[in-house]
């Protein structure tokens, strides 16, 4: 059996994204409820906020519904210093909580640490995801590593959505 490793060498996917608002108003898109519930996810898809208590330890979990299909996520805080980073650790999950095999794929690492962090110039904020397996087996890294490019595509119109979402409520 092959064992898992925790300490990969370098984050498998790294996304920037600029976002015209101020550091402190995308740090809030990402630690409350309310808004995470209006641009988290797949295109096409409605989230709902079962719990989020961002602090180390704490916990988002959301599902995200859409096309007669139910999916669970969550994220578990292991870092917030706020409003420049959350490091947290994010898996499929059913309803209470516990983390569960991707629905579209058996080899998918069942943990990704990500690493967010923002940083601001002239009202402008950078936003820079960095994640990767954790805990995982070759495999798993491997199927993480061929889906790179789906993943670019995903976040890019989550990344989309919160865009429009932070343009709506600055008008």
């Amino acid at each position: 059996m092959e064992s898992r490793n925790n300490t990969e060498a370098a984050p498998a996917l790294v996304i920037k994204r600029v976002f015209n608002a101020p550091r402190e108003l995308v740090f809030k898109m990402w630690t409350e409820a309310e808004h995470l519930a209006k641009w988290w996810g797949p295109k096409g898809f409605n989230v709902e906020v079962s719990k989020l208590n961002v602090e180390p330890g704490g916990e988002f979990l959301y599902c995200m519904k859409g096309n007669g299909f139910e999916m669970w996520g969550k994220f578990v805080y292991l870092e917030v210093d706020a409003p420049e980073k959350l490091v947290f650790i994010n898996s499929f999950s059913d309803k209470d909580g516990n983390i569960t095999r991707a629905p579209f794929s058996a080899t998918w690492p069942l943990e990704v640490m990500n690493i967010l962090t923002l940083t601001e110039e002239n009202g402008v904020t950078t936003l820079e995801l960095k994640g990767g397996p954790h805990n995982a087996i070759d495999e798993e890294r491997q199927t993480f590593e061929a889906g790179i490019p789906s993943m670019n595509q995903g976040f890019g119109g989550t990344f989309d959505q919160l865009d429009e979402y932070l343009i709506s409520i600055k008008q």
